[in-house]
């Protein structure tokens, strides 16, 4: 595969991507999705603290949301 021709643009974004990587990793935390940097450690020290993995973590709550759907549905019908 062909690297594409480097033109001032895409040295300009490359350039910005590098300054600017390490905010963005101190911004946020990444399951997946974006979530603030607080949240994200708090549940990382939780998990580590209790031996749980982010994959049990998220089956888990999947699991929890399906029930409590399941429920709300049995009671409006």
């Amino acid at each position: 595969m062909d690297k594409k021709e480097t033109t001032p643009r895409r040295t300009a974004r490359r350039n910005y991507e590098e300054r600017n990587k390490e905010k963005r990793k101190q911004a946020s935390g990444n399951f997946g999705t974006m979530i603030p940097r607080d949240l994200f450690e708090e549940i990382n020290e939780f998990l580590a603290k209790n031996h749980i993995t982010k994959v049990q973590l998220i089956f888990a709550g999947y699991e929890a949301l399906k029930e409590q759907i399941r429920k709300e549905t049995e009671t409006t019908t």
